[in-house]
């Protein structure tokens, strides 16, 4: 057993061992083999401080191809994880501002291309931030790596067609806008927050429930419980009973919400990545604006 696997079993998060790092286990990681991944909405916030030895992903560069705005394919994959020194069997920690929007994006991509030794920090940059735990500015040092991507998963990722199939089956298909009320509603394009605003038109996506992301979090930005997790949604009618599709502008915020109920929850859910960018231009897709009926 190596030294991540003594810590990981050691410091093993209360709830969701297998998908979730505490803090303290983080810390006591540093140092180790595993690696650690800063991906923030502003990416500015790394060069401010982060923790120590982490390698830092920039989402709008990094995570999805600048020309198609589309997520990276499996080449651009390979060349993300051999430039920053990742290995098909290195341990990931993954971490971000704004309670991990974009870790848990780059988590949805990891696992959609087979990576499956990562995990995202509870409570992510705030939590750490507000615990005082070490933080440094200097540029980690790494060697580049091989890497050999599998083909992606599409499992993981639903597409316009899954959407209308589950707009037009209400009873066994679950659609949730994971975005704030305003942008359900219509009356914003974007979360603000120094994001884009990217939808063409206001509104959402016909039978989608609004329950926006924050809502799975705590004041401290960690998850809440698997108890408390399942009673916010069965309050939406959201169980285990049937599929789910999560989406919001881009994807990164629905992937948080995927990530509550695909690997917390163990529920049956997908992301549909495109989201209300890509939706709200499709000719003929149709967009609701208002309180859902």
């Amino acid at each position: 057993m190596g030294l991540a696997e003594v810590f990981l079993e050691q410091y093993r998060h209360p709830h969701f061992p297998d998908v979730l790092a505490t803090t303290s286990e983080l810390e006591a990681l540093l140092g180790s083999d595993v690696v650690v991944v800063e991906v923030d909405v502003d990416p500015v916030a790394y060069d401010h401080g982060h923790v120590p030895g982490a390698r830092q992903w920039d989402w709008a560069m990094d995570l999805r191809d600048p020309a198609t705005e589309e997520v990276i394919d499996e080449a651009g994959f390979r060349v993300l994880m051999e430039r920053t020194g990742i290995g098909n069997g290195t341990p990931v920690v993954l971490y971000g501002d704004n309670n991990g929007w974009f870790a848990c994006w780059a988590y949805w991509i990891m696992k959609s291309y087979g990576h499956n030794d990562v995990r995202v920090l509870d409570g992510g940059a705030n939590k750490w931030l507000a615990e005082r735990r070490p933080l440094s500015t200097d540029a980690p040092s790494f060697v580049p790596t091989s890497y050999e991507v599998q083909q992606a998963d599409h499992d993981y990722q639903a597409t316009s067609t899954d959407v209308m199939k589950a707009m037009l089956a209400p009873d066994s298909s679950r659609i949730l806008d994971v975005r704030s009320k305003a942008e359900y509603r219509g009356e914003l394009l974007g979360p603000g927050v120094g994001m884009p605003e990217t939808c063409a038109v206001g509104g959402h996506i016909p039978t989608a429930l609004n329950v926006p992301w924050d809502l799975n979090c705590g004041a401290d930005g960690s998850f809440k419980s698997p108890e408390e997790l399942k009673a916010l949604y069965a309050q939406y009618g959201v169980s285990g009973e049937q599929s789910i599709i999560t989406y919001c502008a881009i994807g990164e915020r629905a992937s948080l919400s995927w990530f509550v109920l695909h690997e917390l929850l163990g529920y049956e859910a997908k992301n549909y990545d495109r989201s209300m960018s890509y939706w709200s231009r499709l000719p003929n897709a149709p967009v609701v604006e208002g309180e859902a009926a």
